[in-house]
This record gives structure tokens, sequence and C-alpha cells, in this order.
């Protein structure tokens, strides 16, 4: 069999099969993806706004079959009425034959602590629906019948219910720190290959200086360690931003990628884009080009109410 399609059909089966390794995204634009990892975070920096952001990956570029991520979340501080915010958000997976697609509704409840700090809890419920059409091409010589009789051909296409539920801390001396769990229900899917969705927990952080580099010149330092209590993998961030306009960074990720991230603020105003290009580093590097991905977030400041205005007609 040709070297090219044996790692093919090799990685379609890890991703395929009954171990599903990555059934949880990994994006270099964790610090931008905060509230569908912690319920908790939702909202709880954008007092009276509304923002939406968008993430793309393409991860391990020319690898067939290799993960296609998308992220879109909206959330609404909802400070003006009630110290709370509220959110969906949206992840679509494409990996080989399989396709997972989920979203969730989050609720925050923002309690005031000592000093202008924030504790948000949070709690997540949605839906989770996994799909897998396998079409196998087989090598005619070695199974002039047809398919290998090894290989998984039953397609199926299951939805579930999907919880998260997390606690998210935000200080007023620019810190933050959180725990989360999601997919706690571990919903079960296709019983004949044992898939279910496994629980994974998230544990976040990370500092702003201002200043610290040389004026006009900001550092902010990120880490979000990710575990389904088999693996445990993580990601440590730091980020340059000069005059609170452009930045430029670096992720490492263990075992998996180091990535550059460049970015700017306020492209118009409101309007963030951002950058990143993973270089692999685990088993696959010398088969990928790489990961990349783009980052899109716009926010809107919710108006005032109007200010109602009563004069007595005597005084007209």
């Amino acid at each position: 069999m040709d070297k090219r399609l044996l790692f093919v059909a090799s990685l379609l089966l890890c991703l395929t099969g009954t171990s599903f390794a990555q059934q949880e995204k990994l994006l270099t634009h964790f610090i931008f993806d905060k509230m569908s990892l912690n319920p908790g975070a939702t909202g709880i920096t954008t007092e009276n706004t509304v923002c939406a952001t968008s993430i793309y990956r393409n991860q391990w570029d020319r690898v067939n079959g290799a993960p296609n991520s998308a992220v879109l979340n909206v959330e609404a501080n909802l400070q003006r009425f009630f110290p709370s915010a509220a959110g969906i958000s949206f992840y679509h997976d494409a990996i080989g034959f399989y396709r997972q697609n989920n979203v969730v509704l989050n609720y925050a409840y923002h309690q005031p602590l000592s000093n202008g700090d924030l504790l948000g809890i949070g709690l997540g419920i949605g839906i989770s629906s996994m799909s897998n059409t396998p079409t196998w091409v087989t090598p005619q010589t070695q199974f002039p019948a047809g398919i290998d009789p090894l290989l998984y051909t039953t397609g199926y296409s299951q939805t579930n219910v999907d919880m998260n539920f997390g606690v998210y801390y935000h200080s007023d001396k620019n810190f933050y720190a959180g725990v989360s769990g999601v997919h706690l229900n571990a919903a079960q899917f296709d019983t004949a290959i044992g898939l279910s969705m496994s629980r994974h927990f998230y544990l976040m952080g990370g500092k702003y200086f201002e200043d610290l580099i040389a004026q006009d010149i900001d550092l902010e330092a990120n880490v979000l360690v990710r575990t389904d209590l088999v693996k445990t993998s993580a990601d440590v961030n730091v980020r340059a931003l000069y005059q609170d306009r452009f930045y430029g960074g670096l992720t490492f990720r263990a075992n998996d990628a180091v990535a550059i991230m460049l970015g700017m603020i306020d492209v118009i105003p409101n309007l963030n884009v951002g950058y990143s290009y993973d270089a692999t580093v685990n088993k696959l590097r010398t088969n990928s080009w790489g990961s990349h991905e783009l980052m899109v977030k716009y926010c809107y400041m919710i108006p005032p109410p109007p200010r109602e205005v009563t004069i007595n007609p005597r005084w007209l």
C-alpha cells in the first residue's frame, strides 16, 4: 500500500475509531474563547455590551482528514438590568468522516466582591450532535471483493443534551482565574462502538501587566490546562500589546505546537482581528504544514435608555 494512503488511513482510524482522541477543540486564540470553555466567564468584562467572536482553525494543513473547526460566541452583559450575562456558543468540528456540532446557551451570575472584583458562576445547557459517514477506498489487489472487513463502515447521526458549568474570578487588578467542566452529563451516542462524549475539565488563569516592557507596551500572560482525566495538556501564551492597538505573541502547547500570534484592535471601532500560525512539533511535523487560525471579534455598546422629560402644560 502507498505510504501516503497508509498514513491517511491510519489517521482516520485514530480519529473515527473508539478512542476519539480530539473531542474538544484546540485553539491558539483560547483567550478569546473563554465563555465556551467556562460559562462563568460569559460577559464578565463587557459591561452593557454585546460581543460576537468567531474563530476558524485549519489544523495540520495539507493532512487529509485533519480537523477543521469553527467557533461562534455571542455574549451580552445584562448589568443594567441584573448582575448577570447570557450568551450562545456554537461549535463545529470536522475530522475525517466525523462531524460534531454543539449549540449551548450560557447564563452567568456575576457576584460583586470587594475592591471591584467579580465572581462569575455560570451554567451552560444545549445540544451536541455527532455523525459519521465513512467512505473507504481500499487497494483492490488486497481486497478484490471490496472493503476491508476490519474497517468501520456503518454511519450514524445522533443528538443529545450537553451540560457545562464553570466558576470564573475577575480581579480589578488585571488578574483572572477560572475552573470549569464541560460535557458533564457524558452523553452516550453510538453504543455499537462505545462512543460517548468525554467530560473535560479546564483550569485557566492570566495576568495583565501595564507598561511592563516600556511605555505604551503592555504584557499579558495566559495559561490554559485541559484534561479528560486520562490525558492532560496545557497552553502557555504571552502577548505584547502596543498602544492598545497592535499585539503579537507566542503560544506553547505541550507536545503539540509552538505558535505565533498577530492582531489588531479597533481595525474599525470595536472590531478586532487576529491570526496565528502553529508550527507542529509532534509526530505529524513531517507531514503537516502547520495550523492556521483566524479570529474576528466585534462588540456593540448597548445605548442608554432614552431619558423621559415631562413638562407641565402651564409652563410651556
